[in-house]
């Protein structure tokens, strides 16, 4: 985080529950803020490697709800603090049913995941309910943006972001969108977080086989389709999981007119500077990722 900041990047410093103490929360953010780094993401964590079930390490830190509120008592207004969305539910809440399709709501066939054992999983309505109200609850605490989870189908967002300005969450919600690097790697991380993968997606990703350079290719054109629609929708900016990868991101970037010197070559786009965002995992076993940021409109709170 202090390296970016040195070289004029923006940071964003993901601080989560897993594995930390209070004392070594109170560091961090005292650290940040020496540092000018006004930038917080806050998150529960996943469990780390080796443990299946996430499990508090201070009673004080149990989810991402006590971090925003620690952070707000302890530092005001200091902060710009983003929290986590979930369009399709929390993978945590993403279970088995034992319904068919057919005897889902209409909301959760949009959400439903087909596993690779054919098995439905799915957040019930009740469930994803309570996610919103988690999530509401999380910004009228003091956060000021929201970062989804990676998702595949454009409408499945658009829902999400339709459900949550009716329960009165105002603030922007911006798409969080994981780019193809290859099939391993695609189906370990869906797997993982339970992500709902459309039919069609899957037989593409397939057909790719181990051809790295098909499925990266694969994994531009989906961004480029994704950025088109979200943008068509009215996002406030766009969200890349990079995973370290950058190339295909940039990719993506310049083929939807998203780059730097686009924008000074027309006036008219009215995109802020792109923001190059470090995701510094505190306490959480994981290999650390890149992220790239890029505001749509100018007047997000930074």
């Amino acid at each position: 985080t202090m390296k970016l900041k040195n070289i004029g990047l923006e940071p964003n410093t993901h601080l989560t529950c897993t594995n930390v103490k209070k004392e070594e929360v109170v560091d961090a953010l005292q650290t940040c803020r020496d540092a000018g780094v006004k930038n917080i993401v806050a998150l529960r964590g996943d469990p780390p490697i080796g443990q299946e079930k996430w499990e508090a390490t201070d009673e004080s830190f149990k989810c991402a709800l006590d971090l925003v509120k620690f952070i707000r008592k302890e530092h005001g207004d200091f902060f710009n603090i983003a929290v986590a969305g979930y369009p399709e539910g929390h993978p945590d809440a993403i279970l088995p049913t034992s319904q068919t399709f057919d005897e889902l709501s209409q909301a959760e066939q949009s959400r439903c995941r087909i596993a690779p054992d054919g098995s439905l999983h799915v957040c019930n309505d009740a469930k994803y309910a309570e996610e919103l109200a988690y999530l509401k609850a999380k910004v009228d605490a003091g956060s000021d943006i929201i970062i989804t989870q990676m998702f595949f189908d454009c409408s499945t967002f658009a829902a999400f972001v339709q459900a949550a300005r009716k329960i009165g969450i105002s603030v922007p919600i911006i798409p969080g969108i994981m780019v193809l690097q290859s099939a391993a790697g695609f189906k370990k991380m869906t797997n993982f977080c339970n992500t709902r993968v459309p039919p069609t997606l899957a037989k593409q990703v397939d057909a790719c086989g181990d051809n790295e350079q098909q499925i990266k290719q694969l994994g531009i054109e989906l961004g480029v389709q994704m950025g088109k629609e979200l943008i068509a929708q009215g996002v406030e900016g766009l969200h890349f999981y990079t995973l370290n990868l950058e190339k295909s991101t940039l990719a993506i970037i310049e083929k939807l007119g998203l780059t730097a010197k686009d924008r000074r070559k027309n006036k008219k786009v009215t995109y802020d500077k792109p923001i190059m965002t470090s995701t510094t995992w505190l306490g959480l076993a994981a290999v650390a990722a890149w992220a790239y940021f890029i505001l749509l409109r100018p007047n997000l709170r930074r």
